[in-house]
């Protein structure tokens, strides 16, 4: 192995040591934003370390074939200090600013959401009871105009047939629950 390869397979570690930094920084401040449940932080932290492992293996492979020396964790080791040393905080303070947009646009959608679907939605069902009851009130007036000369002339005819009947008296009670009710129904809508 020549020394282009070692210096290109250090610095390649370098940039791979302050990329698994600032992914680091990113999962530790979404993470403590997110407030995740405890026991999915341990599994996170596994899925972290694993794709980490990945990458600076794919790393190393594409500079030098995959060959494990010591430059290489210097290489890491160097590029984690310096990343933690000087970029650390700017990636927090980053981090945190795209949390605090990505808030404002969830509820920016929300929001438009709110206006431009449910509320609309709720105007209409609203609308909707008010039609179904002014077409309720209309109904129950027309059967009222239509019903009740309807019952008083068949009333007037059958009163002849109904006075010369013995009606029995359970019937008669039925009959008169029945004239009772109805008038009570046609009262009450005026």
């Amino acid at each position: 192995m020549n020394l282009h390869v070692q210096w290109v397979t250090l610095l390649w570690m370098l940039a791979s040591g302050g990329i698994m930094g600032i992914t680091f920084d990113s999962y530790r401040v979404v993470s403590g934003q997110l407030r995740f449940p405890r026991w999915s932080v341990h599994a996170l932290d596994l899925v972290y370390w694993v794709a980490a492992s990945l990458f600076v293996f794919r790393a190393l492979y594409h500079s030098n074939q995959g060959e494990l020396r010591f430059y290489v964790f210097l290489g890491l080791f160097i590029g984690i200090w310096i990343y933690f040393l000087f970029l650390s905080a700017i990636t927090e303070r980053f981090v945190l600013m795209l949390m605090r947009i990505g808030k404002r646009f969830y509820r920016f959608l929300v929001r438009i959401i709110e206006l431009f679907v449910i509320a609309p939605a709720i105007w209409l069902l609203k609308g909707f009871r008010i039609l179904l009851g002014f077409i309720w009130i209309i109904l129950m007036f027309m059967a009222k105009l239509t019903l009740t000369p309807l019952w008083r002339s068949l009333l007037w005819v059958l009163r002849p047939i109904s006075k010369r009947l013995r009606i029995p008296e359970g019937l008669d009670k039925t009959r008169q629950w029945a004239i009772m009710w109805w008038k009570r129904l046609l009262n009450k809508n005026d």
